[in-house]
């Protein structure tokens, strides 16, 4: 968006600087002189196709801009000099003979032309400059040493959502307890695949998409979380949604919030940190210890003879020694051990006063 402005503009300028050398009376009065104009506007449309072609990455905007001028100013100031001495070279001054009036007006002309060529150099080396920074990658080093730029992280470091936290839909929750200071990213492309799959003929998929959207679409409206859409992809588009998560991560220098176990560990191999929302939900879980007693609803039969099932109200698994026959009974069970899977916190006990 801002590219695009930047572009208009910067046609619109090159007209303007061909218009005002027509309507000037330092131009040679001569039946083409109006095609500077247009060739003016067809100089700038050629430095954009240019520049749209150059396939670069971008920096940050006001950085760009603000660095881009300078350079570009500088630039055009040292071009001047180089204008001169051309414009010198093929418009010689007239013999004195000829007369006051004479030199006067070649000096006229002579002045107007350095003029209006340092201001259409002016504006072209402004443009190539700034775009040109705009679309350099971070780590883009200038000639100067030591001068760099990169992305200054001030306070909690950006946290980027995947596909899998969206539709899981537990990051609305946690969002509205304020204890995320931190800015939450959903790149486009995330974005699309939540599109992609909320659209699917899969009528289960279609509804964990949907789910995806509307969870987004609360977080958006809420005063607990800062979200924004980043719709700067910087891999292709036919890269995978997990490489180019993890390539913006590593760009940005931000988390990834996930629930998927393999990006868990393909981003902990690049240097990507990884906040797996399974494993903060497991770590909220209150910490059960040997000979503690707690009721549970039996509600189904174990795998061994005996054994009943039951879950606590967080979801954790209760193992109960001899609780089958106690289906669908809320009994009290004292607690024998504990096992930490990946799939979460396990819990055995048995009915009775003491521990095994």
């Amino acid at each position: 968006m801002v590219l695009t402005f930047l572009r208009a503009l910067f046609i619109l300028l090159m007209a303007a600087v061909g218009w005002s050398y027509v309507k000037s009376n330092a131009q040679p009065a001569t039946d083409y002189t109006w095609l500077v104009m247009w060739i003016c506007i067809a100089v700038g449309t050629l430095l954009i196709c240019v520049d749209i072609l150059a396939p670069r990455q971008k920096l940050a905007i006001f950085s760009g801009i603000f660095f881009g001028l300078i350079i570009g100013i500088a630039s055009s100031y040292a071009l001047s000099f180089v204008v001169q001495m051309l414009v010198d070279r093929y418009m010689q001054a007239p013999d004195p003979k000829l007369g006051s009036a004479s030199y006067a007006a070649w000096k006229l002309v002579h002045d107007g032309t350095i003029n209006y060529i340092d201001l259409g150099l002016g504006v072209s080396c402004c443009y190539l400059a700034i775009s040109f920074i705009l679309q350099t990658k971070d780590d883009f080093r200038f000639v100067i040493p030591y001068v760099e730029f990169s992305k200054q992280i001030k306070g909690a470091r950006p946290i980027l959502l995947d596909t899998s936290v969206l539709i899981d839909g537990r990051i609305l929750e946690i969002s509205q307890t304020g204890i995320l200071e931190s800015q939450l990213i959903v790149p486009k492309f995330v974005l699309d695949e939540l599109h992609t799959i909320a659209d699917s003929s899969d009528r289960f998929m279609g509804g964990r998409g949907r789910l995806g959207l509307f969870v987004l679409n609360k977080l958006q409206k809420s005063d607990s979380a800062d979200v924004i859409l980043y719709d700067d992809s910087l891999p292709p588009e036919n890269t995978e949604v997990d490489q180019q998560l993890i390539a913006l991560a590593k760009n940005l220098n931000a988390r990834v919030l996930t629930n998927d176990f393999n990006l868990n560990k393909v981003a902990q191999l690049r240097g990507i940190n990884v906040i797996n929302l399974n494993a903060l939900a497991n770590a909220m879980k209150p910490v059960v210890k040997v000979g503690e007693k707690m009721k549970v609803t039996i509600q189904k039969p174990g795998e061994l003879p005996g054994q009943g099932v039951g879950y606590l109200e967080d979801g954790t698994m209760v193992v109960v020694e001899q609780g089958r026959g106690f289906i669908e009974k809320e009994v009290e069970v004292t607690v024998t051990n504990t096992r930490q899977t990946a799939a979460g916190r396990m819990i055995f006990g048995r009915i009775g006063e003491r521990a095994a």
